[in-house]
């Protein structure tokens, strides 16, 4: 990057605009042809970024998140006032960025005229100094307001990833996500935050764990119990598992890198499947592919509890 140029991006964090640009001696012409050829990415109104020295392999969802905090931080130094909001706060708070449409940066006004854009959504919505912190220079919502505003607009899963990571990152509390989605009942689509402040638990470890949480809720299995440690009749730990249904079924959600060590970590997951069925349990294994199948998937845990119609009595925690 031009030497110049570069001190403007560092000066504001990572980016710059078309005024830095012809101050570092480009032209207008040569503005547009970087950012045709890729050299430069537009990050929304006069603002861009060179991006030439990221990780090459820097996972797609850091991408974004890079992206749009560099999208915040400029349209927060442009408009005067302005507090991140909705999803955008929810991304400087450091949740998931699941099921979140990151091609507008959220911003909230308490007075104003309201002027939206392709690039930004701005919001007129008083906001209390208990909803109101500060993260990395930035001014914005508190997590749990994030999470009403972003469940308002989003759905009711969005809602339960986002209170589950926070409580799991211990950023809030049960009693606050519920306090804050009834402070704003009025809300157009509060009945879904609220509900999903509701059912947040801190227990749940992974978007996948939440989504499949949620699934199985929707389609009224029985409440199933998180992290659950079950332990032999010398009382060693044989497993902490994901979830356990009408105290037989034990169900674990799969991520990606599960098996990233290989054989070895293949045959021990299949010892320790080998004792829980020993115990008396049934266990299924589900992952982000049964998720997009949501009846087949409950349909197949119904199948298994019905195998099992008394419960175990087996030691556990």
């Amino acid at each position: 990057m031009n030497p110049k140029l570069r001190v403007a991006s560092e000066r504001r964090l990572g980016w710059f605009n078309r005024a830095d640009v012809l101050a570092a001696g480009y032209s207008d012409a040569e503005l547009r042809s970087r950012l045709r050829r890729g050299v430069w990415s537009r990050l929304g109104r006069d603002a861009f970024v060179e991006h030439g020295d990221w990780p090459a392999d820097e996972p797609p969802w850091d991408r974004a998140r890079r992206l749009h905090l560099l999208a915040v931080r400029s349209v927060t130094e442009r408009l005067d006032g302005a507090v991140v909001s909705h999803q955008s706060a929810a991304v400087v708070h450091g949740l998931p960025l699941w099921g979140l449409d990151l091609s507008r940066v959220h911003v909230t006004r308490p007075t104003g005229r309201i002027r939206s854009n392709a690039s930004l959504s701005l919001h007129r919505s008083p906001i209390g100094p208990d909803e109101l912190t500060e993260v990395s220079g930035l001014r914005v919502t508190t997590v749990e307001r994030a999470i009403a505003e972003t469940a308002c607009g989003t759905s009711y899963e969005v809602g339960v990833v986002l209170g589950d990571a926070a409580l799991r990152d211990r950023l809030t509390t049960p009693e606050q996500l519920v306090s804050t989605a009834e402070r704003h009942r009025h809300w157009p689509g509060s009945p879904a935050a609220r509900a999903a402040a509701q059912f947040a638990n801190a227990l749940s470890e992974s978007v996948g764990e939440t989504r499949l949480r949620v699934l199985m809720d929707n389609h009224r299995l029985p409440p199933a119990e998180l992290q659950v440690e079950i332990r032999g009749n010398e009382g060693d730990l044989i497993a902490r598992v994901d979830f356990l249904l009408g105290q037989v079924l034990i169900v674990e959600f799969d991520g990606a890198l599960k098996y990233g060590d290989g054989a070895a970590t293949v045959v021990a997951e299949k010892w320790r499947e080998d004792r829980l069925r020993e115990r008396g349990y049934s266990v299924v294994r589900t992952s982000w592919s049964d998720l997009d199948h949501p009846a087949a998937t409950a349909a197949r845990l119904y199948r298994a509890l019905a195998s099992h119609p008394r419960p175990c009595d087996q030691p556990r925690s």
